[in-house]
């Protein structure tokens, strides 16, 4: 079948819409109509070069709504019509890592999901005869897209698609690294370094958690109102305090008795390794958490003094905010339709596939929280 795509034949060049061939699902895959999907930052990421897993030309997009269209042999799980979400990391239910139950990390399509294939070694999109690679094992940037059965989670039918594709990465991820990652109690500090998309949830699942101080960094100011929309109770711009960061955030938390200050949970949402250590140092003597979730460029190294783990801060990292898929992002779908989480002001722009660098544009000027793009 044809499907209409928008590629990315070369890194560090805008994606070209073409229509490409796209053939049908085999043992364990489905076919999906993708009705909406987000621009994230890891798709810019990508195209831009510095993703050492990156290649080229390659169908991107891994934040995604749809329907199922189609299902290969064997296919148990969802069938034609069912409404679901892609899924980056997949939940087979069957892997050492999915029965280890200490991880949402599933091994069981990682190194063909790498490589920019199905799991049988072959991609189901070309272009004029020549292969185009699958991303993340998603490929939402294409108005059809083929699927392992594990890696679609099915959610409820009345959900909308322009709003829930963002469920498919940056709203489960900044959630659950609060949630299931840092398993943060009520009542605790929190500083969440970096007030994009991924960095707003994170301060929703704080919220929602009942944390009780809510500090915001960024160093952009029109970033204030928004954290402040969605539970940050105080907001610091790196570039106006006119002292050192970690000193000055320090000195914000001293509460009480405790005047040693340092927060309970800290947050890299940035994937600056600069801001990283700040997060680490950040964090409380004794027992803080920092966790890294934002993605650093290839070759780049993290870095602090011994002494900073060795008094008893933890440095954790995350991905897809540590959710299993199948099981996890049906009741985060059923969240945001009950009200208990916000989507909808986050959603900044939606264009069609025709415009989609403008969304990377707007992503790129700081206009945007989330561009969704509506097929």
């Amino acid at each position: 079948m044809k499907t209409r795509a928008a590629v990315a034949f070369e890194k560090a060049k805008p994606l070209e819409i073409v229509e490409l061939d796209l053939e049908g699902p085999k043992e364990g895959e489905v076919l999906v109509e993708i009705k909406a999907t987000g621009i994230c930052h890891t798709d810019d990421f990508t195209l831009s070069g510095r993703d050492p897993e990156g290649l080229f030309p390659a169908v991107l997009g891994h934040e995604g709504a749809g329907v199922v269209v189609d299902v290969g042999p064997g296919v148990k799980s969802v069938k034609k019509g069912d409404h679901v979400i892609p899924l980056y990391t997949p939940e087979c239910r069957e892997c050492p890592s999915c029965l280890s139950r200490k991880t949402n990390l599933c091994t069981a399509i990682r190194t063909t999901q790498g490589q920019g294939v199905m799991p049988d070694g072959t991609s189901r999109f070309s272009y004029k005869g020549k292969m185009v690679h699958h991303y993340m094992g998603t490929s939402t940037f294409s108005n059809y897209t083929v699927l392992p059965e594990i890696a679609v989670a099915k959610i409820r039918e009345d959900a909308p698609f322009d709003k829930v594709c963002y469920i498919g990465c940056g709203v489960t991820t900044g959630i659950g690294a609060v949630i299931n990652t840092a398993k943060v109690e009520p009542g605790s500090t929190a500083i969440v370094f970096g007030l994009g998309g991924i960095g707003l949830n994170v301060i929703q699942g704080l919220r929602l958690v009942g944390a009780d101080m809510i500090i915001g960094v960024d160093i952009n100011n029109e970033k204030k109102a928004w954290g402040e929309r969605f539970g940050m109770t105080h907001f610091v711009n790196p570039n106006e305090i006119g002292e050192d960061l970690v000193p000055y955030l320090i000195n914000m938390t001293k509460r009480g008795a405790d005047q040693i200050g340092g927060a309970d949970y800290t947050f890299d949402c940035t994937g600056n390794v600069d801001v990283m250590r700040a997060a680490l140092e950040s964090a409380h003597r004794g027992w803080g958490q920092s966790i890294i979730i934002g993605v650093a460029g290839a070759g780049e190294e993290i870095r602090t003094r011994p002494f900073q783990l060795v008094t008893g801060r933890v440095w954790k990292g995350t991905a897809f905010g540590g959710a299993r898929g199948r099981t996890d992002v049906p009741k985060i779908v059923d969240w945001y339709m009950e009200g208990k989480i916000q989507i909808d002001p986050m959603i900044t722009h939606t264009l069609p596939l025709e415009r989609i660098n403008e969304g990377f544009d707007l992503m790129h000027a700081g206009k945007s929280i989330r561009t969704v793009v509506i097929y």
